[in-house]
């Protein structure tokens, strides 16, 4: 773990309890004089602390230095991922954020299934131990549209990823990107595409959607 996450990093004292309290003192066994350092995921400041107290049930940290250190990608990537089930989408999270997509919409595409209900809380609680693994400065955003129409009326310069045999990904600039369920897009949505915002793989298999979305991360982010 790069940074430990605390609303209040930047304070003079932190008083830590809880579970942020065993991970210091059961699993990283520090003690006192100890330098530790902290994030609120807001400031872009990384905020380094000495251990001044500690005991069973609490540390008490001392402010030494705060400076800004802004960890992120090199470019911006907003994905529009229909929805699939929970579960996959838990499973490729962390990796998502560590290659540093900034913003993640879900769309309930028409083949989507509505009975899959996403869990922002979890999903965030997910993000937030990926972040301080990876020493990522700001947590990825998540949001929701209701359906593909009303998301291109936000981001009407999105791209599709489809089948294309010559608008390959990797030689588009894409900022952002709609990427389908299981089974793919119906053809009424592809029809709000033009052929030159559709981009593909250069590739004869068939990918499910969580491994296109991170196929597709790492193509444009890394």
């Amino acid at each position: 773990m790069l940074y430990l996450y605390h609303k209040h990093a930047g304070k003079i004292e932190l008083s830590l309890e809880g579970d942020a309290h065993r991970y210091i003192f059961k699993v990283r066994r520090h003690k006192v004089d100890d330098t530790l350092h902290l994030r609120n995921l807001e400031d872009g400041l990384l905020h380094r602390y000495l251990i001044t107290f500690i005991d069973k049930r609490s540390v008490i940290l001392a402010l030494q230095e705060s400076r800004v250190l802004e960890v992120e990608a090199k470019h911006s990537l907003h994905i529009g991922w229909c929805v699939i089930d929970p579960k996959s989408v838990e499973k490729v999270l962390p990796s998502l954020n560590e290659m540093g997509v900034e913003k993640i919409t879900f769309i309930y595409c028409k083949r989507s299934q509505k009975s899959f209900k996403l869990d922002f809380k979890r999903l965030e609680k997910i993000l937030l131990n990926s972040s301080q693994q990876s020493g990522r400065s700001q947590m990825m955003k998540l949001g929701m549209a209701k359906d593909l129409q009303h998301f291109l009326a936000d981001y009407p310069e999105s791209k599709m990823l489809n089948f294309s045999e010559n608008n390959f990904i990797d030689s588009t600039t894409v900022d952002t990107i709609v990427i389908g369920c299981e089974g793919g897009f119906h053809e009424d949505e592809v029809a709000l595409f033009s052929q030159d915002n559709i981009v593909g793989f250069d590739t004869p298999l068939v990918l499910k959607s969580e491994s296109a979305v991170c196929a597709v991360a790492s193509k444009l982010i890394l």
